[in-house]
């Protein structure tokens, strides 16, 4: 109960709410387990709440009528997924399935949005979320669209260097035919990709671990995009 209430007091849309504030949050929020590879809801299901990760690990992801799929999102722990339906009042807009054994929180849409109204700061917090989200939703399509595979795998391994806070070695949260569809690619050109940045002396891959050895020459390839 502890752990899962200091999860809470983490969030970004959380952040400065007070003890009692929180412990409504805790209260409306209801514990959902799920295996690895079940799915969470669908594209098209009603957006009747959303979901925070407390244990585990969940894929954002839609699929084209050939059947490819893409990923959009990989969350772990402390990550809030689900969120924009519950304020529009609309569908899930993608798909949400789990990568290994999950423990998530469920945030029903009536409950939230009832707290909501009684706490100005959780709204502004909301906001703030969505707007990121938004900024998130910019960079992933200007990647796909703009950037060649290798300027969007160089940006997606300085993210990570910056999300774990680790300057010259980062690990991979996903498999690399994952990493694949969250980049865009199939597996056989990552690998490619991921064996010329190694030749170029740019990163050292040891499983799923790859040290970043040209931090400068990693931006210069997120920048321009081309090996």
């Amino acid at each position: 109960m502890e752990k899962i209430f200091q999860i809470i007091a983490a969030i970004p849309i959380f952040e400065g709410l007070s003890e009692e504030e929180l412990q409504k949050i805790r209260h409306i929020a209801v514990d959902k387990f799920y295996g690895k590879g079940r799915t969470i809801f669908l594209e098209g299901d009603d957006g009747d709440g959303f979901y925070v990760v407390a244990d585990g690990k969940v894929k954002i992801f839609k699929v084209s009528m050939d059947g490819k799929e893409q990923i959009l999102h990989i969350y772990g722990p402390g990550h809030p997924f689900g969120e924009v339906p519950v304020f529009s009042g609309r569908k899930f807009p993608a798909n949400a399935q789990t990568l290994v054994k999950s423990h998530l929180l469920f945030f029903p849409r009536p409950a939230f949005i009832d707290l909501i109204s009684k706490n100005p700061s959780l709204s502004l917090n909301m906001l703030a979320m969505l707007s990121m989200r938004l900024r998130q939703f910019t960079v992933q399509v200007e990647n796909l669209s703009l950037k060649e595979v290798p300027g969007r795998l160089a940006s997606y391994l300085l993210y990570l260097s910056n999300e774990q806070d680790s300057e010259f070695r980062v690990s991979l949260p996903v498999s690399k035919g994952q990493l694949a569809s969250l980049l865009g690619t199939i597996p056989e050109t990552l690998s490619r990709i991921l064996a010329k940045m190694s030749g170029k002396q740019l990163i050292q891959v040891e499983g799923s671990d790859i040290h970043l050895r040209d931090l400068m020459g990693l931006e210069a390839l997120a920048e321009n995009g081309k090996l």
